[in-house]
């Protein structure tokens, strides 16, 4: 059963707006949980411009499900945050300073030798690591001796050819990346740009996802449909798929 795991950065971006608790992240947190949600990701930034790394500790303390956090090993302070608040997961992404948005995965032979060393550092910890990854056989090949539990497939690409009705070409790729990480012994995650609309056929097509992390658009929905009823909508998208 592929599990949902509500990226909860929107929320804070909406409190930072005008600074004060409103709305409350901890109980958004509770409620999304409350709500069937299967886990809490979190996405803080060196700026801090939506979740803070107090955050990260305050959520440490009420999260009941998994918590994920996804962030760049290569900023220390971020390293030190997951090892200080020990989540179920760490999710490594590429991400450059002041990037908007993740836009890209690893270039796991490039990066290889990193990879091997900073997830060794999660892992003695006792922390479930995935590395965000496009879906590129050689990129996948060669995350499989990073020593990573997982990988993230970066489905940006699958959701834009979807969008333009392209489904059978959005969907290939994504396809052979996931069977040859299946087959390489790689849990599977994935996420970004996911939404009601495609969730189903991802699904569909990858059946043994382990997890997908969405945010900006169920958090979107939930502006016209409700935290609930959004959150229950996807979750029938993921067994319908």
């Amino acid at each position: 059963m592929t599990r949902l795991s509500v990226n909860i950065n929107k929320i804070a971006t909406l409190r930072n707006s005008r600074g004060g608790n409103n709305p409350n992240l901890i109980k958004v947190a509770q409620d999304c949980e409350r709500f069937g949600a299967q886990g809490i990701t979190v996405h803080p930034r060196p700026d801090e411009r939506h979740i803070r790394y107090q955050d990260v500790y305050d959520l440490k303390q009420i999260v009941t499900t998994e918590f994920n956090i996804e962030g760049n090993p290569k900023e220390s302070k971020f390293v030190d945050l997951v090892l200080a608040t020990q989540p179920d997961q760490v999710t490594l992404v590429p991400d450059a300073l002041n990037q908007l948005t993740s836009d890209h995965g690893w270039d796991t032979i490039q990066e290889q030798a990193y990879l091997q060393d900073i997830i060794k550092v999660f892992k003695q910890a006792g922390i479930r690591v995935s590395i965000f990854v496009d879906p590129n056989e050689a990129m996948i090949q060669a995350a499989a001796t990073t020593g990573t539990d997982r990988i993230e497939l970066y489905t940006e690409s699958f959701a834009h050819l979807f969008s333009m009705g392209e489904k059978e070409k959005a969907i290939a790729p994504y396809k052979t990346a996931a069977a040859l990480a299946q087959q390489l012994g790689l849990g599977i995650n994935a996420g970004h740009d996911l939404d009601r609309s495609n969730l189903a056929f991802l699904m569909a097509h990858i059946p043994y996802v382990d997890e997908v992390s969405i945010g900006h658009a169920l958090i979107s929905d939930s502006l016209y449909l409700g935290l609930e009823n959004t959150i229950q909508l996807y979750l029938r998208a993921l067994q319908k798929g």
